[in-house]
């Protein structure tokens, strides 16, 4: 069952394994802003860049009382040695049963060399501190991006 993704409507909620031995969900972030972005798997190129360009504005998206997670299908163990090698300074959360990416609708149709499969869209989504979806971002690409999403967070 899928959910329809509505701006300025109450966000999807979420309770998933992350980094650090925790369980987080939408309500952990009540009163915050909270940049999502799903992306298809760790260690990967573009992903890795997209950790890092968000790394890299991490303080002003939190003087801006906005907080970060990333999210995909990788194990929370892959997903710790991924945060720790790129010193991501958010949390990532494991989706391997796609609860998360299907709530939030980014479980698309791809093709790599030929092939056909169903992965994550890196998609973005930013949700205000009253908990309502105010942008979402498709088929993302990487560069300045996080630059963007910043832009959206100071406009709020």
């Amino acid at each position: 069952m899928t959910t329809k993704i509505d701006l300025n409507k109450k966000a999807p909620n979420f309770s998933n394994a992350a980094t650090g031995e925790q369980t987080l969900s939408l309500k952990d972030f009540n009163g915050k802003n909270l940049v999502i972005y799903f992306y298809p798997k760790d260690n990967t190129p573009g992903c890795t860049t997209e950790g890092q360009n968000f790394r890299d504005l991490y303080k002003q998206f939190q003087g801006l009382n906005t907080d970060i997670l990333g999210v995909s299908r990788d194990s929370v163990r892959v997903h710790e040695n991924f945060k720790k090698k790129h010193e991501f300074p958010f949390e990532l959360l494991s989706d391997p049963d796609e609860t998360m990416c299907n709530a939030y609708e980014v479980i698309k149709l791809k093709k790599l060399y030929g092939r056909e499969y169903m992965g994550i869209e890196r998609s973005t989504f930013l949700i205000d501190a009253s908990g309502k979806l105010r942008q979402e971002w498709r088929k993302v690409k990487v560069k300045g991006h996080a630059d963007e999403v910043l832009k959206a967070v100071e406009d709020l």
